[in-house]
């Protein structure tokens, strides 16, 4: 059997975040989200969020946290482990961990990101950790939308097909 893709060893466990984190450049920028079925405007927002800083960490929810959500019975589509592989294939991100909980403020707490983002459909104040980034000199990022692309569109779209 082959050894694992390297692109792999950037999944790194929430237990060994410090360890991880501490060997990256800085600014770090920090996401968060599902990232089912990667998609055109996912990889674009990943994309501009690396620009605002010298290293990007991408937390994904857990299935179990994804379905939390109430995004669909059938949602995640692809389990946590193959979400995390796909993102951390993507050149613009650095480092992938997860999250179980209903929302990523642990692992921003953890992490102490200088640069905070979410896509263009949450506003700066209502963004998760908006506050504790702000209070250690952080910023905090809304990414506009260049294109308008969702995963439940295209979940609807194939599932009409």
């Amino acid at each position: 059997m082959s050894p694992a893709p390297s692109f792999e060893s950037k999944i790194c466990p929430p237990d060994d975040l410090r360890t991880r984190i501490a060997r990256l450049p800085r600014p770090l920028v920090f996401t968060n989200g599902c990232f089912d079925l990667l998609h055109r405007g996912h990889v674009t927002y990943l994309a501009r969020a690396r620009d605002l800083g010298a290293a990007l960490i991408v937390a994904l929810n857990t299935d179990a946290s994804v379905r939390r959500l109430g995004k669909g019975e059938d949602r995640p589509i692809n389990p946590l482990a193959d979400r995390m592989a796909v993102i951390a294939a993507l050149a613009s991100v650095d480092l992938v961990t997860w999250f179980d909980e209903d929302t990523p403020i642990e692992r921003i707490n953890e992490i102490r990101p200088e640069r905070l983002v979410k896509g263009g459909d949450w506003s700066p104040e209502n963004i998760v950790g908006a506050a504790q980034v702000r209070s250690w000199g952080g910023s905090v990022h809304s990414i506009a939308f260049e294109h308008e692309r969702s995963t439940t569109a295209l979940l609807k779209k194939v599932r009409k097909a």
